[in-house]
């Protein structure tokens, strides 16, 4: 379940980068920022074993060596994401591609559908039909702009934990940081 919540933090940050890419070129004229950003994320499961799951990975991350902790941050960071030593701060390089497309396609596996719903807020719904070992997932929240450099927004995702139905609820924020990504590759 680890990893499962580790994933599932990296995924949900992602998506929102750039479903707010997608929302922003129809909410507001000006497009997000290139550049990285940062994303915090506050998730509360109606079990609690998800956050019983984070705490234990917090105890794995404290218990690696330096040399194990640089090697799985080299290896996120491959995949264009940087945690933070909470785990619900993930830091994403976003193209000038990515923030100038009007439709983001869906990850592969999922559906999504953003819809406008006041000069800056966008609503959105996903449904993911879940692949290795994954449970599916699918969620409904909103998202507000504050110009091209940050956001909020508010998700309730319904998944699956040790086979029974799990409601997560989260509140997410984004700030874009520079211009400049830094050793952070961009998402894909």
């Amino acid at each position: 379940m680890q990893h499962n919540v580790s994933r599932f933090i990296v995924h949900t940050a992602g998506a929102a980068a750039l479903l707010a890419a997608a929302g922003a070129a129809h909410a507001q004229p000006q497009k997000l920022r290139p550049g990285l950003w940062e994303h915090t994320v506050a998730m509360k499961s109606q079990s609690g074993q998800m956050e019983a799951a984070m705490a234990q990975m917090q105890k794995s991350l404290a218990s690696m060596t330096p040399e194990q902790r640089k090697q799985m941050e080299q290896m996120m960071a491959q995949q264009g994401v940087s945690m933070g030593p909470k785990g619900n701060t993930v830091k994403m390089c976003l193209t000038a591609e990515q923030a100038d497309l009007d439709n983001i396609p869906p990850q592969a596996g999922c559906t999504q559908n953003v819809k406008r719903t006041g000069p800056n807020t966008v609503a959105m719904t996903f449904s993911c039909k879940g692949s290795q070992g994954e449970p599916p997932t699918s969620g409904e929240g909103t998202m507000t702009f504050s110009g091209p450099t940050a956001y909020t927004g508010n998700f309730k995702v319904k998944t699956t934990s040790a086979g029974k139905p799990e409601q997560i609820d989260m509140a997410q924020t984004g700030k874009w940081l520079s211009a400049d990504c830094g050793a952070i590759k961009p998402a894909r």
